[in-house]
């Protein structure tokens, strides 16, 4: 599935992705490949970027926010205050500050 991460101040993540764990309102969830539509607010927490094998090496992280899990190499970090989410035709948007 695609997932873009996006900021008030640009793009901070756009690559295919295995799964993305979320920080929700209500707690944490994850999205898999083909998951049901979905629209959600989230809560302060970190988002979790599972990724394939050489993903995160093409990736460009001008940002400078996300980075590795000290326990995964293929997990992806980004800590975030709060946003909004949507899933749809395997598709990930994240709208985060």
């Amino acid at each position: 599935m695609h997932l873009q991460i996006i900021t008030p101040e640009h793009v901070v993540f756009d690559a295919e992705v295995d799964a993305v764990t979320l920080p929700g309102k209500d707690g944490e969830f994850q999205i898999l490949n083909n998951h049901a539509p979905i629209v959600a607010t989230l809560g302060e927490g970190t988002i979790r970027i599972k990724v394939h094998t050489k993903t995160f090496e093409d990736f460009d992280n001008q940002s400078g926010k996300v980075y590795s899990s000290p326990s995964n190499e293929k997990t992806l970090l980004l800590d975030i205050k709060g946003g909004t989410i949507e899933m749809n035709n395997n598709k990930v948007i994240v709208l985060a500050n």
